[in-house]
């Protein structure tokens, strides 16, 4: 009898550590505008090539081709790109602000820009998203007062949640943005629960969940798609594949058996592959899920590719597990780049008009930082001690009541 060779277990590993060659072969790109674009009626089996490739509407030179184009005015590029520029110069100033000691946490979003910004754009007011930390262009692109998420962050004593939320961890309900929650995966299930509720009630309002693609590996995104599918819900389920879960590669979930949009077959619904740092392609895509869940079609799994450029927060140094220069290998680009250069070669933007839009921006943005400043950074300034005790019950028990009295308040 042969003997039997000894079992090995595979652990997946990135393509580059420090110091090696970064590269990102193992992402292979579709061409711009190649990608077919279904009537959002299609039946699920008639869609089961999308997952695997990846929908692209900005090619190299910046023009916008294929069936995906959604067509969008000047008017409205320029407000997403406006925003998009506001998010990153806030990011990178409470970044410094961190720095400084005037607060303690952040978390950026740079190169992943479009997500937030195009998605809050195409969804409608009611509509609910259920976020992750770097999506807070979402805010922004609906014109949430800078200073409000300022004053969040220095959780000081005109923070909007009282100081109740670690810093970036915002709530703006009349802006369609849910609690965020540092356990990320609890958001798919929550998103696709109030689209079911929505449902039920005969209500026209849809919901959005975001997760980054190491969460598909938990037991959260799995519950959150089967009763999206059993259910129809009318929910857009975001998967964002930054590359990095933290320090972990995206191979530890799976990216190296499958792709993770794929993963919507095994539950019925359509999987979208979308290239994230493309700003149109984000649009377009939301677009169609939205309309068809509107439609009563149900969910749709959208995995948004891009790359988190940045360290995934003030307590991580990627240059300990990732290649120091691997951002400039990333093969689709700057969200906001791309976005620009489409502009100009539309007409209707330039370099110059660029670098006055950014000053503009900086100087509003320096103007609300002092505004929260005045009121306190982290540990100057904080909410009253009675706000404790708020929205707690709908009605005080005897031990509230006490617990208040002890304390004069």
């Amino acid at each position: 009898m042969a003997s039997q060779q000894g079992l090995t277990l595979h652990i997946p590993t990135p393509p580059a550590r420090p110091g090696e060659v970064a590269s990102f072969d193992h992402v292979p790109l579709s061409p711009a505008g190649a990608i077919r674009r279904p009537s959002i009626d299609a039946a699920e089996p008639d869609l089961r090539d999308l997952p695997y490739v990846i929908i692209r509407i900005l090619d190299d030179n910046g023009d916008a081709i294929g069936p995906w184009n959604p067509g969008i005015d000047d008017e409205t590029l320029l407000k997403g790109l406006r925003a998009m520029v506001q998010t990153r110069l806030f990011e990178d100033r409470l970044f410094r602000a961190h720095r400084q000691g005037k607060t303690s946490f952040f978390m950026k979003s740079t190169g992943e820009e479009a997500i937030g910004v195009a998605q809050a754009m195409v969804l409608r007011p009611g509509d609910m998203c259920f976020p992750t930390y770097r999506v807070q262009g979402w805010l922004i692109a609906r014109d949430y007062p800078i200073a409000d998420m300022i004053n969040q962050i220095y959780s000081n004593a005109k923070d909007p949640l009282k100081g109740r939320q670690l810093p970036i961890l915002y709530s703006a309900r009349e802006y369609g943005f849910y609690s965020l929650s540092g356990n990320v995966g609890s958001r798919f299930g929550h998103a696709v629960g109030w689209a079911m509720a929505s449902a039920f009630k005969n209500d026209d309002k849809i919901a959005l969940g975001y997760i980054g693609e190491g969460t598909t590996a938990e037991g959260d995104f799995h519950e959150a798609l089967t009763f999206a599918s059993v259910y129809r819900a009318p929910v857009l389920l975001v998967i964002t594949n930054n590359q990095w879960a933290i320090s972990s590669f995206s191979g530890i979930a799976g990216s190296e058996q499958i792709t993770f949009a794929a993963k919507a077959l095994a539950y019925g619904i359509p999987g979208l592959r979308v290239d994230g740092n493309d700003f149109l392609a984000v649009w377009a895509a939301t677009q169609w899920a939205a309309d068809r869940a509107r439609a009563n079609l149900g969910a749709t799994l959208i995995e948004l590719v891009t790359y988190r450029a940045s360290g995934h927060s003030t307590s991580d140094d990627p240059t300990k597990y990732r290649p120091a220069d691997e951002a400039a290998h990333w093969p689709l680009g700057d969200p906001i780049q791309r976005l620009k250069t489409h502009l100009v070669k539309r007409g209707c933007w330039s370099d110059e008009r660029h670098i006055q839009m950014e000053v503009e921006l900086a100087d509003r943005l320096r103007e609300a930082q002092r505004e929260a400043e005045a009121v306190g950074t982290l540990g100057k300034s904080k909410p009253p001690v009675s706000e404790m005790f708020e929205g707690v019950f709908k009605e005080p028990d005897w031990r509230v009541i006490e617990q208040r009295a002890e304390l004069g308040c």
